[in-house]
């Protein structure tokens, strides 16, 4: 009999390393089929059926899925990384000295956001610095989910590119706030003037110096060299993964240096054609990672026990980029009915929102733990929905591209 227990345990454990092995694999190959499926079935976001496998791995706690692996954080950052980069690179800086009403417009939204979120935190029993992160994360508008839709849709016109804009600026807005809260955190909790302010002002100073450095240099080296289109895509993807690690070995901010890196390469001249656009079939691949990546990382129970504070969250969040974007409409050059959707797209945030505050907690910030659980309700409706929202936006503003054949 002992003998038996003993070889059933080996089995058991056998079993649960195999699972351990292959459940990357596997979510990967399951997410990839079922978005090819529901994308030409209902035309369903593809980053909305990873998010769904992602939660489903997370319910039934797969081995190997939800385990806390060594370097998991560090490739969904890399991926979110090139994302930020293709962001940036679409942003056009002289568009906004033609038209400064949109780059206003980025600000007083992500203002407004913060404030408006930050009031109906104030509904629920948490903690004044839970409710500054939240806030503050709010700001942001999630550049993988949007661009992933844009991408998929083909999706090119003013509302589009306003989109594409204004979630640059979220995500700069979000990324000063967070800092400040983290300054804010470090002097209650120390005392420290000057640590509280080189924590903030050298990650966000830093990142972006080093990430304009590589815009100038990366560019410069393509001229003189003469790289074809496909190795402009190579070396600029290599460039992030440098850009990453470095931003890592550092402890800055590889988010924001790449998006910097992005903006600055455009106004460098170097061509990044369409198709190279979510670099190929790696960035697919890292896409539906990231994507399953974030969703893992949510727990159901922090979920339903979050989920009524994660509704009234999103709802003053949506309401407040629709009625900005709605009142500086015709300032800024739209009709009121594209501005609605302009907000209308915006919804997404959980990727960035996520990474960010795990950033956030590997570089010792405490609240972090805590406010991912607080978060946990808003960011399962956000990762689902939010992709859809982007979508229909999108084709309700006539700027989609998409043929029945493709």
């Amino acid at each position: 009999m002992a003998a038996i227990l003993e070889a059933s345990h080996v089995v058991i454990a056998d079993f649960n390393f195999l699972l351990q092995a292959v459940a990357w694999p596997l979510a990967l190959l399951i997410a990839w089929f079922l978005a090819e499926w529901l994308q030409e079935r209902w035309h369903v976001p593809r980053v909305t059926s990873y998010v769904a496998v992602g939660l489903v791995g997370s319910l039934i706690n797969l081995p190997g899925l939800t385990n806390d692996i060594p370097g998991l954080a560090f490739l969904a950052n890399i991926a979110l990384a090139l994302v930020l980069f293709e962001l940036g690179y679409r942003i056009n800086l002289r568009w906004f000295r033609h038209n400064p009403w949109v780059l206003l417009l980025g600000v007083l939204e992500s203002l407004i956001t913060f404030g408006v979120v930050y009031w109906a935190s104030g509904l629920f029993p948490l903690p004044l610095d839970q409710r500054l992160i939240i806030a503050a994360l709010s700001m942001s508008a999630s550049p993988a989910g949007v661009l992933r839709v844009a991408n998929e849709l083909r999706s090119t016109g003013q509302a589009t590119e306003r989109v594409l804009h204004l979630c640059a600026i979220n995500c700069l807005m979000s990324v000063f706030a967070l800092k400040l809260v983290v300054a804010y955190w470090t002097l209650s909790t120390s005392g420290d003037l000057a640590l509280a302010a080189y924590g903030s002002v050298h990650v966000v100073g830093t990142s972006i110096a080093v990430g304009a450095l590589l815009g100038m240099v990366v560019p410069w080296l393509l001229r003189l060299r003469n790289t074809h289109e496909r190795g402009v895509t190579v070396v600029f993807a290599l460039s992030v993964l440098l850009l990453t690690t470095a931003a890592y070995g550092l402890k800055l901010s590889p988010l924001l240096a790449a998006l910097t890196f992005g903006i600055v390469a455009r106004e460098r001249r170097v061509a990044l054609t369409s198709a190279q656009r979510d670099f190929g079939t790696a960035g697919d691949l890292l896409s539906a990672f990231l994507f399953i990546y974030i969703a893992s990382l949510l727990t159901w129970t922090d979920v339903r026990a979050t989920i009524l504070m994660g509704v009234v969250f999103i709802a003053v969040r949506t309401a407040s980029k629709v009625a900005c974007n709605v009142a500086l409409a015709r300032l800024s050059g739209i009709t009121e009915r594209k501005g609605a959707l302009t907000g209308l797209a915006l919804t997404p945030m959980s990727a960035f929102a996520i990474l960010l505050i795990e950033q956030t907690r590997l570089y010792g910030f405490e609240p972090a733990v805590q406010v991912l659980a607080a978060m946990a309700g808003m960011m399962l409706l956000q990762e689902l929905l939010g992709p859809v929202v982007t979508q229909r936006a999108l084709m309700a503003a006539r700027e989609t591209h998409v043929t029945k054949e493709g």
